[in-house]
């Protein structure tokens, strides 16, 4: 088998990957379909789906951190299997509602609201998952192919939804049209993940009920040099550098005059650019320090180069750049945050890392948005650029001085004599709530 695909060996990984092509497809389908009930049928503006998209968020970025906990206390095949069926129904309810043209704002803030709790619980369970399903020596394959499965979904479930809203009229109950199909997509996830065998699963030992869970979970992380330097990294890249949504949009029409439609093509674009970092990054069998490094410093020069291009057709031609070392570096951080966590703290871990990843939009945004408004668009990719590069050098910093140092980063990782041992057991649990 190609290395690209090696982690489609593993027959219940098959099974995961086929349904989330599905439901992504579904969701990114939704997502079109509900900022157009909010624009159009329902006559609000851009502050609403600021809103609409604000609601959808804050449980992420407020639960996620405790929805580690429940991650590492269940099954996490069986909490996938609830999550995606609370997120299917509330899609299913949003569905009824417009199709049948009672959709109203408020019942639209509401169904973002519960499927961002959905999400919440969903998203770390589903991370830390990869890892049960194919074990350390594919995981970095299917993180990759995990990602270009989304990105694939990301172009696909647009061009989609404007197909099926256009093609029922453009109207609320076009939208329904949209939604129905989406609740429809979360049955595949939920049936293959039953498909599954459980034997071929690596479960790790399920955490019991006791206090304390998320701050062991914390104090685990500070307590490894290298998952510190990949927050550091991801923290400044996620909060002030991947905010293309505004970037692009003002590029688009402050700098260059075009309209909606060539800022729709600029998200395309950078998806491309995403998925094929995707497919390269499914091809590594392992991550490097140095990697992480180059990803990180490639997007602070790509944004900065993107930012001084003097015409739309070569910031269009030029963006898949971005997107490809945008997943070059996410893909990396996440890969290296599941590998070098302990399988009894990895959902914690990675609900904390996304929370990290995610926790800097509300910051960054409006910020960069501010700065683009104030001092013309190009300045919002040259300083999210330059405060991406800011991020690197304080990662180095931090690692080099926790791991013996500059040298350090440079050469293959050796975790030092960490506070906790790879494998916690009862008395390590105990002695981390000291």
């Amino acid at each position: 088998m190609s290395p690209t695909f090696r982690a489609l060996s593993n027959p219940n990984y098959r099974l995961y990957l086929a349904g989330s092509v599905v439901s992504n497809t579904g969701t990114w389908m939704m997502r079109v379909a509900q900022d157009w009930l909010v624009l159009k049928p329902l006559g609000a503006g851009g502050a609403a789906v600021g809103i609409t998209t604000g609601l959808q968020f804050l449980p992420v970025l407020l639960l996620t951190p405790y929805a580690g906990v429940v991650a590492d206390r269940m099954s996490k095949r069986r909490l996938l299997q609830v999550t995606q069926a609370t997120m299917g129904v509330v899609s299913l309810l949003g569905a009824v509602v417009a199709i049948t043209g009672h959709s109203h704002l408020w019942f639209v803030y509401l169904c973002a609201l519960a499927l961002g709790v959905g999400s919440a619980f969903d998203a770390p369970a589903r991370q830390s998952f990869v890892s049960e399903m194919v074990g350390p020596e594919h995981l970095t394959n299917a993180v990759g192919l995990n990602s270009a499965s989304f990105n694939a979904a990301r172009i696909l479930g647009p061009a989609l939804a404007g197909l099926m809203i256009g093609a029922f009229g453009s109207g609320q109950e076009a939208t329904g049209w949209v939604f129905l199909v989406n609740a429809v997509s979360y049955l595949a996830v939920i049936a293959q993940l039953e498909r599954m065998n459980p034997a071929l699963l690596h479960t790790a030992k399920l955490r019991g009920r006791g206090p304390g869970a998320l701050r062991e979970g914390v104090a685990y992380m500070r307590s490894q040099p290298k998952m510190l330097f990949v927050l550091v990294l991801v923290f400044f890249a996620g909060t002030f550098g991947m905010n293309f949504q505004i970037t692009s949009a003002l590029m688009a029409t402050e700098v260059f005059g075009k309209g909606a439609g060539e800022f729709g093509i600029l998200g395309s674009t950078i998806a491309v650019g995403s998925l094929a970092g995707a497919l390269m990054a499914a091809r590594r069998t392992r991550i490097r320090m140095r990697l992480l490094v180059v990803a990180a410093v490639g997007f602070s020069i790509a944004e900065i180069v993107a930012g001084s291009l003097p015409s739309y057709v070569l910031f269009a031609v030029f963006s898949p750049a971005i997107g490809f070392c945008t997943l070059t570096l996410l893909n990396s951080a996440n890969a290296t945050m599941q590998l070098e966590s302990d399988p009894l703290m990895r959902g914690r871990v990675m609900a904390l890392y996304m929370t990290v990843v995610q926790g800097g939009t509300p910051i960054g945004a409006p910020v960069i948005g501010w700065i683009g408004e104030q001092f013309g668009a190009r300045w919002s990719l040259w300083l999210g650029g330059g405060l991406t590069a800011l991020g690197v050098v304080l990662a180095v910093a931090v690692f080099a001085r926790l791991n013996g140092g500059l040298a350090s980063v440079l050469t293959p990782y050796r975790a030092p004599g960490n506070l906790f041992p790879r494998v916690w057991d009862d008395q390590a649990v105990a002695r981390a709530r000291d």
